[in-house]
């Protein structure tokens, strides 16, 4: 299916609200899209590989797109330099990287039933799922698990406790790093040991992670709580070295939205408020502005303000870049910004996925039809479609939907990767 020339038109355009949907995923081409006007695109826009996924699928309006039928909708994914991996259910499925040839399937085992995989993340030589247990009656919330697999193989590993919207934080084929009930715990994969451990208090608190740190708040109540964040905790994800830092007013202001050089945004109703991770001096603040995204290759805090998209300098606050929107595109709307190119994805059965280069303002890439896309989401920042650190955008796709009754049913699924 070609794409139409109005959905070219009004991309250039960029007439979008820019929003992304985490606060709200055929043969490989082997060339760029044919959608690409500028002959210097290279391969940004390729489709590097596109393989069918088994088991029952639905093809859904809006911005859900492609998504298992059992259990609804809910399907994780990540991809690595070496391993893309999915998972739904308690069965995960992992997939070459390059070239996208299947490797392994593995069924988790040892969780009762009602189980589901809740997380998918991919680190050097290992892939980590979370998975929760169904909640037991009078209980706060279902008990989570960390599960390391073997990413050459998919041998179930070891299973480690885990938080919810914790678990692992960092992982390599020898330790993993989980964010726990209580505690930060770094585990010898080998004998499943401690190898150290700092405590986080019995109420889940809000998190960051930024390289090798991460930034866990202190605060009466825990993330969910209303009670003001009067510190943060800096651990070394290496040594579990642990600083405590206090804001100079006695409370950051707001909730700990994202980390980057060494700055911490909080996020509140007045807008963002910048901090120094090391002191917690106040550095800055935009009133009415949302943490929206980073751009780790340039080392720009992206924030929505309205409809504008602004990159700003961490530690002076100072935009760098901007992008301005308006309602009533269409368009699916920005998922985060790479290198000064911010990705794109337009819904439906003309879908498909776009680079809008910031500095040069207008469309410089896309890819070749990709009906109803579906874009994961981790809301940790930690695996999902799109890792800020990595060059490839994982999405599932449907090349053949049928309607049956008021489903489409997808008969053709595809687990699908990009060069951005």
């Amino acid at each position: 299916m070609a794409r139409g020339r109005h959905g070219w038109l009004r991309r250039c355009v960029l007439a979008v609200v820019l929003v992304v949907l985490a606060f709200a995923p055929g043969q490989a081409s082997g060339s760029p899209s044919a959608g690409c006007i500028d002959t210097r695109c290279g391969p940004d826009g390729t489709v590097l590989w596109a393989r069918p996924l088994p088991g029952p699928w639905t093809a859904a309006s809006g911005a859900l797109g492609t998504v298992p039928a059992v259990p609804a909708g809910q399907a994780y994914a990540a991809a690595g330099t070496t391993v893309a991996a999915i998972g739904y259910g308690l069965t995960v499925r992992g997939y070459a990287a390059r070239g996208g040839r299947p490797l392994w399937t593995t069924g988790l085992s040892g969780f009762p039933a009602g189980s589901q995989i809740v997380s998918v993340r991919v680190w050097p030589g290992v892939v980590t799922v979370g998975v929760a247990r169904p909640q037991q009656p009078g209980a706060a919330g279902g008990a989570q698990s960390a599960v390391v697999l073997n990413a050459g193989d998919g041998r179930q590993l070891r299973s480690f406790p885990a938080a919810p919207f914790g678990g692992a934080v960092t992982a390599d084929t020898r330790h993993t790093v989980v964010i726990g009930p209580s505690a930060v715990t770094s585990y010898d994969n080998a004998t499943g040991r401690v190898r150290w451990a700092r405590s986080t208090g019995a109420t889940a608190q809000g998190w960051q992670k930024a390289g090798e740190t991460l930034y866990v708040t202190e605060a009466a109540g825990g993330y969910r709580g209303t009670h003001p964040v009067t510190a943060l905790r800096r651990i070394s994800l290496r040594t579990g070295a642990e600083q405590v830092i206090r804001a100079r007013a006695g409370s950051f202001a707001g909730r700990l939205g994202a980390v980057l050089d060494g700055v911490v945004l909080f996020s509140g109703g007045q807008g963002v408020t910048a901090y120094s991770g090391r002191t917690g001096e106040l550095l800055w603040q935009r009133a009415g502005a949302v943490p929206d995204s980073v751009d780790m290759v340039r080392g720009l805090f992206y924030l929505t303000v309205g409809s504008t998209l602004a990159g700003v300098q961490p530690g002076t606050g100072r935009t760098e870049a901007r992008i301005t929107g308006a309602n009533g595109s269409g368009s699916a709307g920005i998922y985060g910004v790479r290198n000064g190119v911010a990705l794109g994805l337009d819904q439906g059965p003309l879908g498909q996925a776009w680079g809008y280069d910031v500095a040069a303002q207008r469309v410089i890439w896309s890819t070749r039809t990709l009906p109803w896309p579906h874009y994961f989401v981790d809301l940790s920042g930690i695996g999902g479609s799109a890792d800020p650190g990595s060059g490839t955008v994982l999405l599932t796709a449907c090349a053949q939907p049928v309607q049956i009754g008021a489903r489409q049913v997808c008969q053709q699924p595809e687990l699908v990767l990009i060069d951005r």
